[in-house]
């Protein structure tokens, strides 16, 4: 009897041990490269120079918003080091500046690069390593392909804004004579596409003349002359801040009235409309889905408000009102979330993970309404937009929250 209970008792304890010890393992810490149990090193290219230099902000801010979540005691435990280094909105040398950040700086992910030529240029490298490549700002709708699963934008597409703008056309002004000056590479393309979506079977006949230009331009004063030579009443820019406000002024100086519609990217009061006169930009159109900081509108908002504090704070010398340390702050909390969610689990497979089964995620800064959702089979973060008209001094939001279904 006592033999029997004495082998009881044995199978007892070491079941209990192993048992003990699988739990251990299971709960052991994961980590990809990059990352130990006081840091998680990302890294990011931004063109702090160079003709794109007026994004910036974007690099400032999510630089300024880790160092303001560091001195809070980081991400569960772990201080962020943001590698943040400049690639004068240059392809190889953003390729360049990845491949350094990636095998030499041994970053767990790259985060933020603007630009879709610069974030199509380094998405095969990164995919071929398995390295993260998260919440970027650019808006080509390709980066948003499942089938390069390493690479998760953030922004409302340029295919998903330009149908947006398609349907507001059709809409309002159905017999419009649309005239399109668009970026010559993967970013004006993409909006092209979808604003001849958007127009749907009317396309051909609504759209009278397109003009191109690329970022090493001096002007797009040659371009705007062709269109307006078309008798366009409608015209879409899809351009980069510098060549929206020129469009504005040359539209409004040589006495040209269409009715004109901007790329969200350009949608700023500081880079664009304060450069091209606030005077010459009324009435112009575009879409939106984050608030602007330098809008009255939001002076009592919460989330602004606290976005106000940290850049007292912690980025003294950038301008509040630039809506692009916005939208820096706004990538950077999208991934502080995903980090925090991975746990001790910080592998590049369950950063992944948690960045594509994002369901309802709000952010203080997003328009009311719109979410961040993603899943496995949803590359697409932001999906919804809203119009918006600048009346002289503000941006006025009208109508409803709006998508490109």
């Amino acid at each position: 009897m006592s033999k029997s209970v004495w082998g009881r008792s044995t199978f007892t304890a070491v079941l209990a041990a192993a048992l003990a010890f699988a739990g251990s393992a299971f709960a052991q810490k994961q980590y990809a490269p990059g990352v130990t149990d006081t840091e998680i090193k990302i890294g990011q290219t931004m063109p702090y120079s160079g003709p794109a230099s007026g994004f910036s902000g974007i690099g400032k801010g999510a630089v300024a918003y880790f160092a303001m979540l560091n001195e809070r005691g980081g991400i569960n435990g772990r201080k962020v080091n943001l590698l943040s280094q400049d690639d004068a909105y240059s392809p190889p040398k953003a390729l360049e500046i990845t491949r350094k950040l990636v095998e030499q700086d041994g970053v767990a992910l790259m985060f933020g690069t603007l630009g879709a030529a610069n974030n199509t240029v380094i998405r095969k490298y990164l995919n071929d390593n398995k390295v993260p490549q998260l919440f970027f700002a650019a808006t080509a709708h390709e980066l948003g392909d499942p089938a390069y699963p390493w690479t998760l934008g953030f922004a409302a597409s340029g295919t998903i804004e330009g149908r947006i703008y398609g349907k507001y056309i059709l809409a309002n002004k159905p017999a419009a004579r649309v005239g399109i000056l668009y970026q010559d590479d993967a970013f004006g393309r993409d909006y092209l596409k979808g604003l001849m979506e958007g127009l749907g079977d009317k396309a051909k006949s609504m759209v009278v003349a397109t003009a191109t230009y690329t970022p090493t331009d001096a002007t797009v004063d040659s371009q705007l002359t062709t269109l307006a030579a078309a008798k366009a009443d409608t015209l879409v820019l899809i351009s980069i801040p510098k060549f929206t406000a020129q469009a504005i002024r040359m539209a409004y100086d040589t006495g040209w009235k269409p009715m004109m519609l901007m790329a969200g990217a350009s949608n700023t009061m500081g880079q664009t409309l304060k450069p091209a006169g606030f005077d010459k930009s009324v009435g112009m159109l575009s879409a939106q889905f984050l608030k602007d900081p330098s809008d009255p509108a939001w002076k009592n908002d919460a989330g602004m408000n606290d976005f106000r504090a940290f850049m007292r704070k912690y980025a003294p010398n950038g301008d509040p009102t630039d809506f692009y340390y916005a939208y820096g702050y706004s990538l950077a909390q999208t991934l502080a979330e995903v980090l925090r969610r991975c746990g001790d689990n910080l592998t590049r497979e369950n950063i992944m993970r948690q960045a594509t089964n994002l369901k309802d995620l709000e952010l203080p800064l997003l328009l009311p309404g719109i979410k961040v959702n993603t899943s496995p089979t949803n590359y697409h973060p932001i999906t919804q937009m809203m119009m918006w008209r600048f009346d002289g001094a503000n941006w006025q939001l009208f109508g409803k929250v709006m998508s490109s279904e």
